[in-house]
């Protein structure tokens, strides 16, 4: 436990906290995102999908406690996620109190650049996404326990669609440079294949991002209605 404790206390051991609820909360995007595709197989799926996760472990725990343990998870995995890049983020500001009169953009990235910034954002958007097809806050269709109308209602108002893709795009950046970077931490790294894992984040980043944009798009032009 001595160990332990003196590991997260250190830098080394924030970034490898950070890498590793990133982990957690990358295998739920990629999750979240299958289940967003089965919207394309129509009402009577979607909701089979929706109300079997409620009632995942039903006849054992209750209905939906399987759902909020999941949830209680992945509440911790952000919380500690963003505590361990806030301590990261700290660190590497008083390591550096004054900037750099000039910065060469030599091995770096736009996502790396703006990572902190567009991190913040895409916070904000989860807040909204959930008070929208979640709590039904934002949404003045919104039907309880009817997801496919829910989903269908909520991006057929063009800004929350527009507002849903520029979060896609939030999203792929920084998952392309968190798949990096936690590769990096947690000793992937070696000359002989990181050309390979770049090219695995890239594809990662940009197969999950696309495939959650396509279904506010398909609603838009009226495919998923």
């Amino acid at each position: 436990m001595p160990q332990v404790q003196s590991l997260t206390r250190s830098l080394v051991g924030q970034k490898i906290l950070m890498a590793l609820t990133g982990v957690v909360l990358l295998l739920f995007v990629i999750g979240h995102m299958i289940g967003n595709l089965k919207v394309f197989l129509g009402p009577e799926h979607f909701n089979a999908y929706a109300e079997g996760l409620r009632t995942v472990g039903a006849p054992f725990f209750g209905r939906g406690q399987v759902l909020w343990l999941v949830r209680l998870v992945l509440i911790v995995a952000v919380g500690l996620h963003i505590w361990s890049a806030l301590v990261v983020t700290m660190a590497s500001w008083r390591a550096r109190p004054v900037g750099y009169r000039t910065l060469a953009l030599v091995e770096t990235t736009f996502a790396a650049r703006t990572i902190r910034l567009l991190a913040i954002c895409f916070f904000l958007y989860i807040v909204f996404h959930l008070l929208d097809l979640t709590f039904g806050r934002t949404n003045p269709a919104f039907v309880p326990g009817d997801a496919y109308h829910n989903l269908v209602a909520s991006f057929q108002r063009f800004p929350v669609a527009l507002v849903y893709e520029i979060a896609m795009v939030i999203l792929g950046l920084h998952l392309y440079h968190g798949i990096w970077s936690a590769c990096q931490t947690l000793g992937f790294n070696h000359p002989r294949y990181n050309a390979y894992r770049r090219g695995a984040a890239l594809l990662i980043a940009v197969v999950t991002s696309v495939g959650f944009a396509v279904v506010p798009l398909a609603v838009q032009a009226g495919i998923v209605r």
